[in-house]
């Protein structure tokens, strides 16, 4: 799935908030990475963020 740059920030963001409270990372990463956002985008990329996307369609528009 393709996500907007709105719903890709939303995810990453809400990644790094669980990884900053605590949330055990997903993925192996480097001992001197230790930034969330950092972390977040990392595991993004890899697909490794148990987030899902529920999009609302316009009435009357097919979604994509």
């Amino acid at each position: 799935m393709r996500y907007t740059r709105f719903e890709k920030a939303r995810i990453i963001g809400a990644r790094a908030l669980q990884i900053a409270m605590g949330a055990p990372v997903l993925i192996k990463v480097p001992k001197d990475m230790v930034d969330p956002v950092k972390i977040a985008m990392l595991e993004f990329e890899k697909n490794a963020i148990p987030i899902t996307v529920k999009r609302k369609t316009t009435v009357g528009l097919p979604s994509k």
